[in-house]
């Protein structure tokens, strides 16, 4: 008897050593993501997609991933949705700003940490989330601000702008429009007479050019476009209307992927301000530490530069987006 309980005793204390050694079943309990994709909207959010899967496999992470379609009420749908799953960790780039403090609470209640990337969130209570990582979208327009004051210093009389903004109510429409306007409006010359959304398309940014060149036509010497899908749009709007994109009209946009580099390239496109899409090994390296019981910063800002068309041949073949 004396000989089954100790036999008992050890196999109990060998199972309970087990479970806290690596290669068992316990220890390689996969961390669980939930993310939420605002769409496939752009080049860049393509690129972003992607740099978050391949960095989620490569991580060991296992990714439940959801398309919202460009759609708020898809996201929090799919939020909601991690959150019966009991996810480890939500992460998911908002829409828009706004409206987004009911399904956190939920979140939130739930004990699921909450990451932003790349676009942030309209709330008073920043508790709702851990931290949001992505770029300065109002350094953004600033930098396309002050180029194109450095480049039309020397013009006597207006400057003509058109702008194609992003999504009405996100945070990249909101930042990039308030970066070049604190730039541009301390010289009167520089005049912005028309804005509006081409929902970060190149179907929209085309349609939106074309009435804006049926308004204004040679009027308009300057478009910003708040990413570079919009502006190649643009681009072929003002070639079927017969005129030269970065010639007759100087053309700044923002993001840097590739398709701007080969307009840059081909001469239809004067500058592109960069925006990095590969926010993933930063993403699962936050995800790591959060699980970790690590305190990250309430802000985390990519590096970026910007490229105007005499350095895209050059810069090209390094781009990875």
């Amino acid at each position: 008897m004396k000989l089954t309980r100790r036999t008992l005793t050890t196999a109990l204390a060998a199972a309970s050593l087990a479970s806290l050694l690596p290669g068992t079943a316990l220890a390689q309990k996969k961390i669980v993501l939930g993310f939420s994709q605002v769409g496939a909207e752009s080049e860049w959010r393509t690129a972003n997609t992607e740099s978050i899967k391949s960095s989620a496999a490569e991580a060991g992470i296992e990714l439940k991933f959801s398309d919202a379609q460009q759609k708020q009420e898809n996201q929090i749908k799919a939020i909601r949705s991690f959150i019966a799953q009991k996810v480890d960790v939500i992460a998911f780039s908002p829409v828009v700003e706004t409206g987004w403090d009911t399904v956190l609470r939920e979140a939130k209640a739930a004990k699921i940490p909450v990451v932003l990337t790349d676009r942030s969130v309209n709330s008073k209570d920043d508790s709702l989330y851990v931290t949001f990582m992505g770029s300065d979208f109002v350094e953004e327009g600033r930098k396309a601000g002050r180029w194109l004051v450095e480049k039309m210093k020397d013009q006597k009389g207006e400057v003509n702008i058109v702008e194609l903004q992003g999504t009405v109510g996100s945070a990249p429409a909101i930042d990039r429009k308030k970066g070049f306007e604190e730039i541009i409006k301390a010289d009167p010359k520089f005049k912005i007479i028309r804005s509006q959304t081409g929902d970060f398309t190149r179907a929209k940014g085309k349609e939106v050019m074309e009435a804006f060149l049926k308004a204004d036509g040679k009027k308009i010497n300057v478009l910003f476009a708040h990413n570079d899908d919009m502006a190649i749009g643009a681009i072929q709007a003002i070639e079927e209307a017969g005129m030269k994109p970065a010639k007759d009209i100087t053309i700044i946009s923002i993001d840097a992927v590739k398709g701007a580099f080969e307009a840059m390239i081909a001469g239809k496109l004067n500058v592109s301000v960069e925006c990095s899409p590969l926010l993933g090994p930063q993403l699962m390296s936050a995800v790591k530490d959060i699980k970790a019981g690590k305190a990250l910063p309430k802000r985390i800002v990519t590096e970026e530069t910007i490229f105007p068309m005499e350095v895209a041949a050059k810069e090209f073949p390094k781009r990875k987006y």
